[in-house]
Formats: structure tokens, C-alpha cells, sequence
């Protein structure tokens, strides 16, 4: 039986998404796949709902991007392993809040103590 966590995101975007290849005439499409399987190191290997699609509002308007701009967004956009490992979107180090807390708590008792403590 698995539990439901309330920050599981519901379907879609619970699925996961795979970074697509290189290609010499990158989609918009690929550039949203690449965000959303965290090559970007800025969020979490899942598909993100839009309600409009990146690009939409360029080819809206009148001017979609072309293929090299779309490339030169994707260059700029990935992350060095450094960035993604910094990211730490699924709390490998889980330990550091409640270390704080009781940091603050700690700190707290031993003023609370001396200030108690001096006549």
C-alpha cells in the first residue's frame, strides 16, 4: 500500500520526462523537455502544466522563434552537474532544517539558563 504525500503532484505532472537528444533544428518542444527534466538544474524532473505552450506567444505574434535562437536558449539554459547538484530538488540533506530548529531552540534554552541562573 503507498501513501499519498500532499506534495505529490497530481497526473499529469507526476510523469516523469527524459532529456531529448541534440538536434540541429531544436524545437520549443525540446526546449520545454529539457526544463522539465531538470538538465536545467532550476527545478524537478517532472512534467509542468501550461496552459500555453513556450513559444506560443512569439508565433502569436507574429515572430516564432527559429531554430537557432531556440538552440542558443538551450546552450544558455543547461546546467553544469555543480548547478544541478546544488539544486537538491529531492532533500538529500533532509537533516538540515530540523538541525537549524534545534540550533535556534538549543540557543534559545541556554539564554533562557544563564539569564535564569544569574542572580
Amino acid at each position: 500500500m503507498s501513501l499519498f504525500r500532499s506534495e505529490d503532484p497530481p497526473a499529469p505532472g507526476n510523469l516523469s520526462v527524459q532529456a531529448p537528444p541534440a538536434s540541429d533544428k531544436p524545437t520549443t518542444a525540446m526546449l520545454k523537455a529539457d526544463i522539465d527534466s531538470g538538465s536545467t538544474g532550476d527545478k524537478v524532473e517532472h512534467y509542468d502544466v501550461g496552459m500555453a505552450q513556450l513559444g506560443t506567444c512569439d508565433e502569436a505574434a507574429g515572430t516564432p522563434p527559429t531554430p537557432e535562437r531556440i538552440a542558443l536558449a538551450r546552450k544558455a539554459e543547461a546546467a553544469t552537474r555543480r548547478a544541478k547538484a546544488a539544486a537538491d530538488p529531492h532533500g538529500r540533506r533532509g537533516w538540515v532544517l530540523p538541525a537549524f530548529v534545534g540550533f535556534i531552540v538549543a540557543t534559545a534554552t541556554t539564554i533562557g539558563v544563564a539569564l535564569w541562573l544569574i542572580p
